[in-house]
């Protein structure tokens, strides 16, 4: 990968326009979780501190654009501002005079948003004029939205054609993280895949079995393989018309040398509500009236064995209904290996995916994984071998 960081370009006294993902959640106009936002602090102290003056282009929500006063970008002023402990100043429109005026008496030591780029629609169109008017306002272009680059928009694409680009921290660290998982990893990779069907992510396991040496199957998506093998699995989630795609994908996996890991033990139940009566059995001793709601000890410790083996670890997806205990037991206790491997130094651990974020945290993990991604769409997607627009724009 060709793409520049910060530490290529010439800062000082520079009109620094960063895409950023401030996309967080609020509630009667207080900001609930400010992850994100504090997540974008490096690279704006960074400008600062280099004597640039970052200029902040950023969506929220999904305004179709249209101006929709109550999706303003206005109540994240003060959480940016207690963020970053410094002054944000707030500009209420992203192009045109007003934007130009506020960008021109923007101060040293001082940070502007403007407002929300989808209040256009044509940012989503990845409008050239609009491009053109973005980039006026600045000169470099910085993005560091790595969760907005598999979109080519105005604001990720078509303004990195036309001034001098680079990756902020945040999207630094996710590519540099997912290169060292999937581009030129050491090996043995292990991915872990779980989830309800495998019908979304067809294209994901296509790539996977194709790039890594173990991939682990868990959740709803290994119902599908083991009745894709003849299996009963009685009540479980699984998509029986799924089956003819699932031997498919195992065959390109036999054919490229990428083993498959799949349940050979499962906690099953007859009601899925927490503290279920359960118990654990071979996966063809599944009774009829019984689902699929976990994975097994058997399963979880050869799991282990796989990570034990890994040099890098891709994780996507939970390998039960974590939600509900006690089905949450397989994926906490791969997640907690996964995590004491990596506090070891022995392993390099990835994850990214809403359930996965939430999973590796409730399992008490994700602090001690290598890099979590919160970029949902955009992590699956180079997963899956995409080019991702916001960042082939990159390309030095």
């Amino acid at each position: 990968m060709a793409w520049k960081t910060l530490d290529d370009m010439e800062l000082k006294d520079k009109r620094v326009l960063v895409r950023v993902d401030i996309n967080v959640p609020v509630e009667a106009g207080r900001v609930t979780d400010d992850t994100r936002i504090r997540r974008i602090v490096p690279t704006l102290r960074d400008i600062l501190d280099k004597g640039g003056k970052p200029v902040l282009l950023a969506h929220f929500g999904r305004p179709k654009g249209k101006h929709v006063p109550e999706m303003s970008l206005r109540p994240l002023v003060e959480p940016l501002a207690a963020a970053l402990e410094g002054p944000v100043m707030f500009c209420a429109d992203c192009r045109g005079e007003a934007a130009r005026a506020a960008v021109g008496a923007l101060a040293p030591g001082e940070v502007l948003l403007l407002e929300k780029t989808r209040f256009y629609p044509g940012e989503e169109k990845n409008d050239a004029e609009l491009a053109a008017e973005f980039a006026a306002l600045g000169d470099i272009y910085c993005n560091d939205a790595f969760s907005a680059a598999h979109r080519a928009h105005a604001s990720t694409e078509g303004i990195a054609r036309l001034l001098p680009s680079c990756a902020g921290r945040l999207m630094q660290a996710e590519l540099s993280a997912l290169e060292a998982a999937l581009g030129t990893p050491q090996r043995p990779v292990v991915a872990v895949v779980g989830g309800a069907k495998v019908s979304t992510k067809l294209d994901l396991l296509g790539n996977l079995v194709e790039k890594v040496d173990t991939l682990v199957i868990g959740g709803g998506m290994a119902n599908t393989f083991l009745a894709a093998q003849g299996i009963d699995v009685g009540k479980s989630l699984c998509e029986h018309d799924m089956a003819e795609t699932a031997r498919e994908i195992a065959t390109k996996a036999a054919e490229a040398g990428c083993e498959i890991l799949l349940p050979r033990d499962v906690v099953v139940a007859r009601e899925f509500k927490a503290g279920a009566e359960n118990r654990t059995c071979g996966v063809e001793d599944v009774a009829a009236a019984e689902m699929i709601l976990d994975a097994g000890t058997e399963t979880v410790a050869h799991v282990a064995m796989a990570l034990e083996r890994a040099k890098p670890l891709i994780w996507n997806g939970p390998m039960g209904a974590f939600e509900i205990p006690p089905f949450d037991t397989a994926t906490n206790a791969a997640a907690a290996r996964a995590a004491e491997l990596t506090r070891a130094g022995k392993l390099t651990s990835v994850a990214g995916g809403g359930d996965t974020v939430a999973a590796l945290n409730q399992a008490g993990a994700a602090e001690d994984f290598t890099y979590i991604s919160t970029a949902g769409g955009a992590f699956l997607e180079w997963m899956e071998g995409k080019v991702l627009p916001g960042v082939a724009a990159l390309d030095a």
